[in-house]
C-alpha cells in the first residue's frame, strides 16, 4: 500500500501539517470527509431568492462595482441582474475584484443569501463559480490550499480498495439500507449526483454512529472494578434533613440511584440531565456528602470559573456546615495561591474539591479520591471525564457523575453518552415562577426599554445577550460592544450598566458580575458568557438581541438566567415572529423544547459541530438526523440479541479499530 508521503503535492511541511491534525496514513486522509459541499448543480433566479441558504446564482452586473472604506475593512458592492429581478452582492476585504468585475459580462456566483442592517436582502461575500457541479470543501489543514487537499484526495482514491476494507456486515447494510463502503467514501469525496451524496453520506454517519456507540458500550463494561462508597439505606434521607427545604421526589428518586450505584462493586457512570433550577447541584452535593461520610475525597469540574465560584460558594453554605472542608482550585490562580490549593487536596484537607479544568493539569494530586463530578461537559465527551477519573490513586477507579443543565432528547443522550447510566430529574422545585416569554419586533424596541426602565425602579434587574462582541459590516448581527455604547448614551443613560463577553480580562469579567449578582447594576449587556453559571435571583428579564441566530436550546438555557426567584420575569426574543421562536413561547419544558430543536435542527447543529466540525462522535455534523439516531440505538440492540454473534464480533473489532487512538489514550492517562 502506497505511503502517505508518496503523494504528489506533499512536501516536508504539508506532511507535518497533516500529522499534527491526525492524518498520518492515506487511510486517514481518506476517511479525513469534506466539512461541506458547494452544490452549484442548479440556477436559482434572482426574483424567487430568499434569506437563509446558499445557493448558487447567474447574471451579469448592471453597473461598475463600488469600493467602500469602513474602520480599516473594505466593501465591493454590485447589482447583479437576470430576467426575473436583481439583488446586492458585496464582498469584504477583496478590493481587487473592483477591477475584475466588469459590466454587462455573465457572472456566476455561489453563497448565502442574508439580510443587510436595514433589512434588505443582499448575498455576502459569493465565490465566483468557473464549473458547475458538487465541490467538496474540507476544512482547513495547516497552509494546505483547499485545491491541494482536493489533488490529494483524487490520488488517495486511488489505494482506496487497499486502504479501506468493509467494516459492517453484508445483513447489517441489508437490513439498513447501507451502500458499501468503497462506493460511500468515493461519492462523499467526488459525488456524481445529489442522491449518490446522500446515499454516501447516510452509510458513513450510520456506521460513525453505530461505531462510537459500540465503543462506548465497551468502555461501559470496562467498569468491573471500582471504589466502594457504602453510603448505607439511611444515607439520603440523613442528607435531605441537613437542607433548609425538601427534596422533590424526583430528586429523591436520583438521589437513591447514585447511592445504589456508590455501594457497588463497579464504579459509578452516570448522567443526572435536568433543567435549570431542578436542583442538580444538590445532588451532586448528596453524593460529595456520602463519600466525604465514607472518608472519600472528592472533586467537582465546571466549565467556566464563574461557575466554579458559584458551586464552591454553595458548597460553603451546604458542606462546609456538615464538617466537609472544601475548596477551589483555578487555572488563572497567583503562583502562591496555587501552591497553598494543591497542598490542600494532596493532604485530603480539602474533601471536597470544585475548580475548572485546572483539576487535570499536571501536578494535582488528590488524597482518596472516590468520586469525580463533572458539570455541564457535554462538549467535551470520554476522553475528558476519563482523563480526572484517572487521577485517583488506586487500582480501582472513582465513581463518576456527570451533571448537563443542557436538556437532551433521550435518543441523543444515549449516543452520547452510551458509556454511562442516565437518570432525569423531570421535576421542579416549588416555588418557582414560569418565565413569560414573548417576540418583540424591532418597531416596539422603545416600548421594551420603557419596561427595563420601570423594572429598575422596583429593584429588578436585566440580562440584554447579543450574538457579537464587535461590530462586524460582514455580520448582520447587534454587538455587545455596540449595543452597550447606544444605551449607556440613549434610552438607558439613566440606569446603572456593565458588559461582559468572553475574551475579556478575567478580573474584569468576575468584577462586572460581582457587581450585578450584587445589586449595583441594572442592565448587564453580554454575549452568551452568561448562559452558565450566574445565579441572579433579582434578575428578572432576559432580552436576546438576533433571537433568530440561537438554536432553540441555547434560547432556552439564556432564559433560564432569570425567574429563579418569585418575582415574575421575562424573556424578549428579539426577532421577527416564527414557528421556530413560538415554540419557546409556548412551553418551559427544556426537553420539549430540545426535542422539537433536535427535529427542525439535527443533531450536528444541535451541538454546534456543522459550523466547527468539532464532536466527539465522527460524522456527526455531516447528516445526521433523528430517525438515524434511533436507527443507530435499535440497530446495536439488534446485534446484540441471540443469533447474530458473528456479526456483533465484526463491528466490535470494527469499533476497536475506528477508536483505537481514543481508546489507547483513555487508557494511558
Amino acid at each position: 500500500m502506497m505511503a502517505l508521503s508518496e503523494l504528489k503535492g506533499l512536501g516536508k511541511a504539508r506532511l507535518e501539517a497533516l500529522d499534527k491534525a491526525g492524518i498520518k496514513t492515506l487511510t486517514d486522509l481518506l476517511l479525513t470527509l469534506p466539512a461541506r459541499y458547494q452544490d452549484t448543480t442548479t440556477l436559482t433566479p434572482l426574483g424567487e431568492i430568499a434569506p437563509g441558504g446558499e445557493v448558487c446564482v447567474s447574471g451579469y452586473p448592471k453597473a461598475a462595482p463600488r469600493l467602500s472604506r469602513f474602520k480599516g475593512m473594505t466593501s465591493v458592492t454590485v447589482r447583479l441582474c437576470d430576467e426575473t429581478g436583481s439583488i446586492p452582492v458585496v464582498w469584504f476585504n477583496q478590493p481587487w475584484l473592483q477591477q475584475q468585475i466588469k459590466p454587462e459580462e455573465p457572472l456566476t456566483l455561489y453563497g448565502r443569501i442574508d439580510r443587510d442592517k436595514q433589512g434588505r436582502i443582499r448575498m455576502a461575500s459569493p465565490i465566483r463559480v468557473q464549473e458547475r457541479g458538487i465541490t467538496p470543501v474540507y476544512k482547513a489543514v495547516g497552509g494546505i490550499p483547499p485545491k491541494v487537499m482536493r489533488d490529494l484526495m483524487r490520488q488517495a482514491l486511488t489505494q482506496l480498495e487497499d486502504c479501506c476494507q468493509e467494516t459492517l456486515p453484508d445483513i447489517l447494510r441489508i437490513k439498513y439500507g447501507l451502500c458499501e463502503r468503497n462506493f460511500a467514501l468515493r461519492q462523499a469525496h467526488f459525488p456524481e449526483t445529489k442522491e449518490n451524496l446522500f446515499i454516501a453520506l447516510r452509510r458513513i454517519t450510520f456506521e460513525n454512529m453505530l461505531l462510537y456507540q459500540t465503543a462506548a458500550a465497551a468502555l461501559r463494561g470496562e467498569r468491573s472494578k471500582g471504589i466502594v462508597i457504602s453510603a448505607g439505606e439511611t444515607a439520603c434521607e440523613a442528607y435531605w434533613q441537613t437542607l433548609p427545604f425538601p427534596p422533590t421526589g424526583a430528586q429523591k428518586r436520583v438521589l437513591q440511584e447514585i447511592a445504589g450505584d456508590l455501594s457497588a462493586p463497579h464504579a459509578m457512570g452516570r448522567l443526572v440531565q435536568g433543567d435549570v433550577g431542578c436542583g442538580k447541584t444538590a445532588l451532586a452535593f448528596g453524593a460529595m456528602y456520602m463519600a466525604a461520610q465514607a472518608g472519600f475525597q472528592s472533586v467537582l469540574m465546571a466549565p467556566t470559573e464563574i461557575l466554579a465560584r458559584q458551586h464552591l460558594e454553595s458548597a460553603k453554605k451546604m458542606l462546609e456546615p456538615l464538617g466537609i472542608p472544601c475548596g477551589l482550585l483555578l487555572g488563572g490562580m497567583k503562583a502562591k495561591e496555587r501552591r497553598e490549593a494543591l497542598q490542600k487536596i494532596a493532604s485530603g484537607e480539602w474533601q471536597a474539591v470544585i475548580g475548572t479544568h485546572a483539576l487535570i493539569s499536571e501536578g494535582v494530586e488528590y488524597e482518596n479520591l472516590g468520586l469525580v463530578i463533572t458539570d455541564e461537559q457535554h462538549r467535551f465527551g470520554v476522553r475528558q471525564r476519563r482523563l480526572l477519573s484517572k487521577k485517583a490513586d488506586s487500582d480501582a477507579a472513582p465513581n463518576e457523575l456527570v451533571l448537563s443543565a443542557t436538556p437532551i432528547p433521550r435518543s441523543l443522550a444515549l449516543v452520547l453518552y452510551g458509556d454511562l447510566d442516565l437518570s432525569i430529574v423531570d421535576e421542579l422545585p416549588p416555588g418557582r415562577t414560569p418565565v413569560k416569554t414573548r417576540i418583540v419586533p424591532e418597531e416596539k424596541r422603545q416600548g421594551l426599554y420603557d419596561f427595563i426602565r420601570s423594572e429598575a425602579k422596583k429593584g429588578q434587574q436585566t440580562y440584554i445577550v447579543c450574538p457579537l462582541v464587535e461590530e462586524s459590516e460582514a455580520i448582520d448581527a447587534r454587538s455587545a460592544q455596540e449595543t452597550y455604547a447606544e444605551l449607556a448614551m440613549g434610552p438607558l443613560s439613566d440606569l446603572r450598566l456593565g458588559m461582559t463577553y468572553g475574551d475579556q480580562e478575567a478580573a474584569e469579567k468576575d468584577e462586572t458580575i460581582r457587581k450585578f449578582a450584587s445589586g449595583e447594576l441594572d442592565v448587564l449587556v453580554s454575549t452568551t458568557v452568561i448562559e452558565v453559571g450566574v445565579n441572579v435571583p433579582a434578575a428578572t428579564v432576559m432580552v436576546i438581541e438576533n433571537a433568530d441566530r440561537f438554536g432553540l436550546s441555547q434560547l432556552h438555557q439564556l432564559r433560564g438566567r432569570v425567574g429563579r426567584g418569585a418575582k415574575e420575569s421575562w424573556c424578549f426574543l428579539m426577532a421577527a415572529p416564527n414557528e421556530r421562536l413560538k415554540t419557546l413561547c409556548e412551553t418551559n419544558d427544556g426537553f420539549v423544547i430540545a426535542k422539537k430543536d433536535l427535529e427542525l435542527r439535527g443533531p450536528g447543529d444541535f451541538l454546534g459541530t456543522r459550523q466547527h466540525g468539532d464532536t466527539m462522535i465522527p460524522g456527526m455534523a455531516m447528516g445526521a438526523d433523528v430517525q438515524m439516531l434511533e436507527e443507530s440505538s435499535s440497530c446495536l440492540k439488534w446485534l446484540r440479541s441471540p443469533g447474530y454473534e458473528a456479526e456483533w464480533a465484526q463491528v466490535k473489532e470494527s469499533a476497536r479499530a475506528a477508536f483505537a487512538r481514543v481508546m489507547e489514550e483513555i487508557a494511558m492517562n
